[in-house]
């Protein structure tokens, strides 16, 4: 029921910012349906298996690959910068061991009003070194996280699409160090 709500409630963000960012990497967790609004650059972004690219190598080549506790791996697949002031950040979360694993709470973070929409990244953070500054994961008007939610167990070789959606740092700004609770950091390159 909560991965319903979530997947709602990221269509109208998509509705209410027309950001052509949020549209794909709603689409690219399964969540979102809004798909027919996003400008020509950034459906080339996301579609880049349709077209044959330099853009098709990058698509297939993680950003960044942090590795997590008992066989856990997230990788970072695309950060995208959007009109609206956004980051999407997208990828697949895999265990890579050879059980099945619990995704940890930690993953989640501490703050009281994301822990209570249920397991999710929403412990994830960008941090902008030189700008000093640290972005926490988007929070909707109900308080839940703009990520992924719904998170229990992975078996053994199976991977979720995921995504968690940030403010953007300045647009000057590209790299970051990507941390999420549990899991090594790892610095991704912002497009858009």
């Amino acid at each position: 029921m909560s991965i319903r709500i979530t997947a709602q409630a990221r269509r109208g963000v998509v509705a209410l910012t027309i950001t052509a960012g949020l549209a794909v990497g709603a689409v690219g967790c399964g969540g979102g349906g809004d798909d027919d609004k996003p400008s020509p650059s950034a459906s080339a972004s996301r579609d880049s298996g349709s077209k044959p690219s330099a853009q098709e190598g990058q698509a297939e080549t993680p950003l960044a690959e942090l590795k997590g506790t008992d066989g856990l791996l997230l990788q970072v697949t695309s950060a995208v910068r959007d009109s609206g002031g956004f980051v999407t950040v997208s990828g697949s979360l895999k265990n890579d061991g050879a059980e099945s694993v619990a995704i940890p709470a930690q993953t989640s973070g501490d703050e009281t009003e994301v822990v209570r929409h249920g397991q999710s990244l929403g412990g994830a953070t960008l941090v902008d070194s030189k700008g000093k500054k640290r972005y926490y994961v988007l929070r909707d008007t109900d308080g839940r996280p703009l990520t992924t939610t719904g998170l229990t167990t992975l078996n053994a070789g199976q991977a979720l699409p995921v995504f968690m959606q940030f403010p953007a740092p300045p647009a000057d700004t590209t790299d970051v160090s990507f941390q999420l609770p549990t899991f090594s950091s790892g610095t991704i390159k912002i497009s858009g």
